[in-house]
């Protein structure tokens, strides 16, 4: 299903306006559809990125109460999430209950710092041409899922 179909049957479910804009993207990563698994299994609410990419890319930060359409690996739309809270923090200021909430691992703060350490590096060396720092800014957002398919 594409991310197309998907929002025209959530926004016919949940009565919105078909015009609210929503974003469709996959899980960044090595696993981005055991990423997805956890989101459909109610373990991951929450997700970080590197602020400064929205910038490169010109995107918006992500806001309270967007939208996201998540995608697995070959492109199929999977489930909405709502966005529901949305902090912008230094890597090493991220918090225990954020490394909690994004559900991966053993859910420590330690396996998050080692685990998005080793993603953005990889992601800011390959895309973007820049190093990971660890102060650097992280959008960290929590969301809850509202269609799934």
């Amino acid at each position: 299903m594409t991310h197309q179909q998907l929002w025209s049957e959530y926004v016919k479910s949940a009565g919105i306006d078909p015009a609210t804009p929503y974003d469709p993207w996959q899980y960044g990563g090595s696993d981005p559809d055991g990423l997805l698994r956890l989101t459909l299994d109610g373990v991951k609410t929450a997700t970080a990125s590197v602020c400064d990419i929205y910038a490169i890319d010109n995107s918006p930060l992500p806001q309270n109460g967007c939208y996201s359409v998540i995608l697995d690996s070959e492109d199929n739309a999977r489930c909405v999430i709502r966005t529901v809270s949305v902090t912008v923090c230094p890597f090493n200021e991220v918090t225990d209950r954020q490394a909690y909430l994004e559900g991966e691992g053993d859910r420590s703060l330690a396996y998050w710092r080692a685990a998005h350490q080793e993603c953005f590096t990889r992601e800011l060396s390959e895309d973007y041409r820049m190093e990971f720092k660890s102060d650097m800014l992280i959008v960290c957002e929590e969301f809850e899922v509202t269609y799934r398919v």
